[in-house]
């Protein structure tokens, strides 16, 4: 529930003001089977809860989150790839690439992420990259210092098994967080099928995230396994306002990371919500006052929450009765023309009107008949 008061004027945007809201595995009762998850607001990046979500796990094929969003920021999307021996023959999922083929960069990053392509991974890795090696350095060095994650290493563009291949469920939040911010990333991950024409495979691809196709809110991302890390599944979900991420890592099976996000979701849906405000929204106070925000605000509040919405001391303040859950400087936009006049509105100068002129020299004369 969503009070305006005082004459506040409120719309929607976008700003990474970071609340500190984190709900534990103790405090509900959500029954989970992955090892570790996290639920987080795609817009603020609120923790709506958490479960281990800080401890090192293996990651498998949701790895290719990050190669692809490093290729599309970073690489010519029209761009023609050849797919070298070493790409033609990596292990595991694949779109069937051939040695000396030759493919778009968009479409190699297409076959990533709806198909899992692990040869797609190789052959973007080795074009940007020079080799796997060197792409690899380059993705841990975005991670820390573009994205802004530190606890995750990774030792290959696709999440094949290494002991040093690691993140954590709330590093991977972030990163999608990050990810999903790029047009192009959203609606790859988004894509439910695809017609592929390759030179060794021709064939329609289908997203490999089942609930892209099972549930209405569900928007993305990807799945992977190894069996080192069990069944790992990121998930990005859209209801009315608010944007989730679900993040679970070794699940014993699919339908159970299935299960566990379905639950993760619902969960998120049913208990909050997203307010936003948009950069230069206009309010007014008591007084008539009018003042603007200079940013975009964005904040994740219970449901059960009654807002309020005023302005106090120039200050935008949201409340849930008496307790404040932001305070936002704006800037003074207009002053109440009724204002009262004070000292600083008078000068020496001051001259009064002519036909009261002659009324203050009578008052004069009479004064001075008294003596």
């Amino acid at each position: 529930m969503f009070q305006k008061m005082l004459m506040l004027m409120v719309t929607i945007p976008l700003v990474f003001l970071f609340t500190t809201l984190i709900v534990s595995a103790e405090d509900n009762n959500l029954s989970l089977s992955s090892e570790s998850v996290t639920l987080i607001d795609a817009k603020t990046g609120t923790v709506l809860y958490e479960k281990s979500a800080e401890k090192r796990m293996y990651p498998a094929s949701i790895t290719k989150i990050v190669t692809a969003i490093i290729a599309i920021k970073e690489g010519n999307l029209s761009d023609i790839v050849k797919v070298s021996e070493n790409a033609a023959n990596v292990h595991g999922t694949s779109v069937y690439l051939l040695e000396d083929e030759e493919i778009e960069l968009k479409r190699l990053i297409q076959g990533l992420l709806i198909n899992s392509g692990n040869d797609a991974g190789v052959a973007i890795a080795e074009h940007l990259g020079g080799s796997e090696q060197r792409f690899t350095e380059h993705m841990n060095n975005y991670l820390k210092n573009i994205i802004g994650v530190n606890d995750t290493n990774f030792t290959n563009p696709h999440g094949l098994f290494d002991e040093m291949h690691y993140t954590t469920a709330k590093d991977m939040a972030k990163i999608t967080q990050y990810a999903l911010a790029n047009e192009t990333f959203k609606e790859i991950v988004g894509t439910e099928e695809l017609e592929w024409d390759g030179e060794g495979w021709e064939t329609t691809l289908y997203n490999h995230h089942q609930l892209l196709r099972d549930l209405e809110e569900v928007t993305g991302v990807k799945n992977g396994y190894v069996p080192q890390s069990g069944f790992t599944l990121v998930t990005s979900a859209k209801k009315e306002d608010l944007e989730l991420i679900a993040v679970t890592l070794n699940a014993t099976s699919s339908q159970n990371s299935y299960n566990d996000t379905t639950a993760l979701l619902e969960y998120g849906f049913n208990n909050f919500s997203t307010l936003s405000i948009d950069s230069g929204e206009s309010f007014s106070d008591n007084l008539n006052n009018m003042y603007e925000s200079d940013s975009n605000i964005l904040l994740t509040y219970d449901k059960d929450k009654t807002l309020s919405l005023v302005v106090e001391e120039g200050n935008l303040v949201i409340k849930d009765n008496e307790e404040i859950l932001l305070k936002q400087p704006l800037n003074k936009v207009t002053s109440n023309q009724e204002e009262s006049l004070t000292t600083e509105n008078i000068t020496n100068d001051f001259e009064p009107p002519l036909e009261e002129l002659s009324l203050i020299q009578r008052i004069i004369n009479n004064f001075k008949s008294l003596f």
